[in-house]
């Protein structure tokens, strides 16, 4: 990172979106984000990531409920210290992530991720981080080519959306890198109130990006797998107790990445 340029805050989204969470319950826990991989919950996997990430100064928990966080010694430690500071999740991912990002200076880039990002790592936060900051965008996302998921990762399933150049799944890594960005988590709280309601999406989005969308004329890029089901769980720990036991730590090859900007 350019001394000149100022640290992303990360912001992490560890709120259960329902009562009951089936990860949470098959993993014996009291929210999903502590479900552990590899003997670490998968919250403290990804604040360690941010931790070690020399691109990452600040760190916000969105949730999980303050009840929980009382009966989790290392995460309350992190938060009594000061290291991470802890923020009550509002009703959606979206008025969660748009609440964060009213509470952090307006010329702070800011990077948005959540708990159940478990493959996380610093390297793949760096890169993340210093390509988005080499584009020209407000928003930049990242996304995961489709195909190179599914070769590496046979037995995963990913929801796959088509572009002009292939099928592309989401990472769950967006950088708000200006003050104008911030519109953009308003505008996801309005897509994600209406989004079973398909006619009203399309007025919000306007009928020139759906038609892009529906053409395949949008292009963006890629990166890894979140813990969204049992099965996600179960693929993880493995996939991180096979590095575990080849090399005792946390590899990065095999991620590739592309950028994707909204201006």
């Amino acid at each position: 990172m350019n001394e000149s340029q100022p640290a992303f805050t990360a912001v992490v989204l560890a709120a259960d979106r329902g009562a009951d969470d089936p990860v949470a319950r098959a993993a014996g826990v009291r929210c999903k984000s502590m479900a552990p991989i590899d003997g670490i919950p998968m919250v403290l996997r990804v604040l360690n990531a941010l931790s070690a990430s020399k691109q990452i100064g600040a760190r916000i928990l969105c949730g999980p409920q303050q009840s929980i966080v009382k009966l989790e010694p290392d995460l309350r430690a992190r938060i009594k210290s000061g290291e991470v500071k802890w923020m009550a999740n509002l009703q959606t991912p979206s008025t969660s992530a748009f609440q964060a990002l009213q509470s952090v200076p307006e010329r702070t880039p800011v990077l948005v991720t959540t708990a159940d990002h478990a493959m996380l790592s610093a390297a793949i936060v760096d890169f993340f981080c210093t390509r988005a900051r080499a584009t020209d965008g407000d928003l930049v996302v990242g996304v995961a080519r489709h195909d190179a998921v599914t070769k590496a990762y046979p037995r995963t399933l990913r929801t796959a959306t088509r572009l002009q150049d292939g099928s592309y799944c989401g990472c769950n890594l967006f950088a708000f890198l200006t003050p104008r960005a911030r519109l953009a988590a308003d505008f996801w709280r309005q897509v994600e109130s209406q989004r079973k309601k398909p006619l009203r999406v399309i007025r919000i989005l306007g009928i020139i990006a759906v038609l892009r969308y529906l053409l395949g004329r949008l292009s963006l890029p890629e990166a890894a797998i979140d813990v969204d089901s049992v099965r996600d769980l179960e693929l993880v720990e493995e996939i991180v107790s096979g590095w575990r036991t080849e090399d005792g730590g946390q590899r990065t090859e095999g991620h590739e990445f592309g950028i994707g900007n909204a201006e």
